[in-house]
């Protein structure tokens, strides 16, 4: 071994965070054949696990979060460090204050942080995090790291990037950390079988994780006002337009399709719009680690949808360079000037695809008034200032 070679045949490094009965009972990808440690529940409806105290060891602020695929995960102290895997999760970290114990990100320019801008005293340094992608994801950066939680599904590592199998999870997880998570950006993927979690359910897990839920409960009730605000406003659902849901990039020739129906954190602020899946009814399916396809404008003019949202990977992309980079060019091109939506201007930037709980505040009030704008004419339609407090102090009325 040379001096820095990490010292891979020692006990497990972090003594406090630990996995608790469900984990030694399951093994560490518990779920992904239906044998978790709590109930399959693939449709995403609430459960009471957030927390649950444990009954092992002696220090009475001890505490455990029970999260699919993982189960249950012991802590006897809030961890100071967290590698995260997608910027969603790293979104509620800016949320709960706790950004600054943010360590990786798989790929820093999927990490939208345009809103932060506008939330006085909350940032992250993106130079900060450790980016683990770099033609595969290696092992070595999560012993540098050392972080006290991986904030990763396992699933991801293995069947998503399938960049790991479960000997390198379980060396990772015994020589640095254990991993709690779910992938919640989207549902399309078949070895997904195990539990879904909605935005706001996987946000309350992590906030459990840090002891935040009153910072939790403060931005779940901005997000509650805004959802009731902006639903209590919407026209009937026949006068809502349907959406086509895509990646597009600069000057696009094909598109790779999302669906806008189904579960998925990234989409929960159409479906609070109330939009519709312009490919509802089509063999169109959306992107998943087994499907990649893509579409040409002959496909996309048959379903001729009413809105389109294109996604285009560019960091704080405003609304002028995405007009410049891409409406332009539907504008121009032969059948991309036919289709409806961009003939009656409803061409839209589709919104970060790792969405969280601060993405999806800003998102819901962007669509409301890029959609609906006789209806939400308002410069803004939530208090940055009181959020802001919330995240900064902890202010919660």
């Amino acid at each position: 071994m040379t001096e820095n070679e990490p010292d891979r045949t020692g006990p497990t490094r972090r003594e406090y965070v630990k996995y608790g009965g469900a984990i030694v009972g399951g093994g560490l990808l518990a779920g992904c054949t239906g044998t978790s440690g709590s109930e399959s529940t693939p449709t995403g409806e609430q459960v009471t696990d957030t927390t649950t105290p444990t009954t092992t060891g002696t220090d009475d602020d001890s505490y455990s979060v029970t999260m699919d695929p993982v189960g249950a995960v012991e802590f006897d102290s809030v961890p100071q460090s967290v590698a995260p895997f997608t910027a969603d999760y790293i979104d509620m970290l800016v949320a709960l204050g706790e950004a600054d114990a943010a360590e990786s990100i798989w790929y820093r320019g999927r990490y939208k942080t345009l809103h932060y801008d506008q939330l006085d005293g909350v940032s992250i340094d993106l130079d900060g995090l450790t980016q683990l992608w770099n033609d595969g994801i290696s092992k070595e950066l999560f012993y540098e790291i050392d972080a006290d939680l991986h904030l990763i599904d396992p699933h991801a590592l293995t069947d998503w990037f399938q960049a790991w199998d479960r000997t390198d999870l379980g060396e990772i997880r015994d020589n640095v950390a254990p991993f709690l998570g779910n992938v919640i950006f989207r549902r399309t993927d078949s070895w997904h079988d195990y539990r879904y979690y909605s935005l706001y359910e996987a946000f309350e897990k992590v906030a459990a994780v840090f002891q935040a839920q009153a910072r939790f409960e403060a931005i779940n009730a901005i997000h509650e006002d805004l959802v009731a605000t902006v639903q209590s406003r919407l026209p009937a659902p026949d006068d809502r337009p349907d959406a086509a849901l895509v990646f597009g990039g600069q000057e696009p020739e094909e598109f790779t399709p999302y669906r806008l129906a189904g579960n998925g954190a990234n989409k929960e602020h159409f479906h609070t719009l109330g939009l519709s899946d312009a490919f509802a009814g089509t063999d169109i399916d959306g992107l998943s680690t087994s499907d990649t396809g893509t579409i040409d404008y002959e496909a996309l003019l048959e379903v001729d949808p009413d809105s389109l949202l294109v996604r285009y990977h560019k960091q704080g992309l405003t609304r002028a360079e995405f007009e410049d980079a891409v409406v332009s060019h539907l504008r121009d091109h032969e059948l991309g000037s036919q289709l409806t939506a961009v003939e009656n201007d409803r061409v839209f930037r589709g919104g970060p695809i790792y969405s969280g709980p601060l993405h999806n505040l800003f998102m819901i009030e962007r669509y409301a008034k890029g959609y609906f704008p006789e209806r939400f004419s308002e410069a803004e339609l939530f208090d940055r200032d009181h959020l802001a407090r919330v995240i900064t102090d902890g202010v919660e009325g």
